[in-house]
């Protein structure tokens, strides 16, 4: 078994910064790489950013390229999502994801039914 909890949302005005961090515990050996995915009300959860740090490889979707970036401490297994520039269309609720297949962070490729384990979710809401 595998725990993921997320902290770090709330709110904020466009513009402004957040960072999102998850600490993984439990059987973190089937940690593979990890994630994060959002979902706004009434959308299907999409992927945002993953990284391979045996690799040395992320993955961001077109959305959020240049305003976030992942960063993993595989010492500890802590992920992080630091988030510039934030958008009122950045509203969702944010989930930490781990056991990706590593080759679709290299194939650029990020679907959450590849994904093993879940976080509760973090919610994040950005105003205009």
């Amino acid at each position: 078994q595998v725990q993921l909890v997320e902290s770090g949302g709330g709110s904020m005005q466009a513009g402004g910064s957040l960072r999102l961090s998850c600490a993984a515990s439990g059987s973190t050996s089937s940690l593979h790489c990890m994630g994060w995915f959002r979902q706004a009300p009434g959308a299907e959860r999409e992927g945002v950013a993953a990284i391979y740090p045996g690799a040395g490889r992320t993955y961001y979707a077109d959305s959020v390229k240049g305003r976030f970036a992942i960063s993993q401490i595989t010492a500890n297994n802590t992920l992080y999502l630091q988030m510039d520039g934030l958008k009122p269309e950045d509203t969702a609720m944010y989930y930490c994801a781990a056991g990706i297949p590593c080759l679709t962070v290299v194939a650029g490729a990020l679907w959450s039914a590849d994904v093993g384990h879940w976080g509760q979710g973090t919610q994040v809401t950005v105003s205009a």
